[in-house]
């Protein structure tokens, strides 16, 4: 069975789905990259599927699931690479995605990971002169 790559860049951590994942491994991928995410107090997570052909619903579930619980230890997620036959499955088969940013590719995907977490950071700075006031 193959393995997925997870990749440290500065702040960020990027995981270029280059193979069809079946249910137990994509569970397994899921889990490696919260660990690495808490390992390494990333604030950013690309997760890329433009090598992947096929997203079921369990597969498109999984990946908004992993966007939830990256931002609840910490980090942005944006999605890039979806195929024009990923979008238009998972929107036949009625899956709305909510809450995960997107891109078209990976330099996209870098951009808006720096300006949501930028815009995080704002809103936390915010607060805290809220609080001092």
């Amino acid at each position: 069975m193959a393995e997925v790559t997870i990749l440290k860049m500065g702040e960020n951590i990027i995981v270029p789905i280059q193979v069809e994942l079946h249910d137990r491994a994509a569970v397994r991928l899921q889990e490696d990259i919260l660990k690495k995410i808490e390992e390494t107090e990333s604030s950013g997570l690309i997760i890329d599927v433009s090598a992947v052909s096929v997203v079921d619903s369990f597969l498109g579930r999984l990946l908004g699931e992993t966007a939830k619980m990256a931002r609840l230890i910490g980090a942005e997620t944006v999605l890039v690479g979806m195929k024009k036959e990923v979008v238009i499955t998972l929107i036949q088969l009625g899956m709305v995605i909510k809450d995960l940013h997107t891109a078209i590719n990976l330099e996209d995907g870098m951009a808006l990971l720096e300006k949501l977490k930028s815009g995080k950071s704002a809103l936390q700075q915010g607060s805290l002169n809220g609080k001092q006031g």
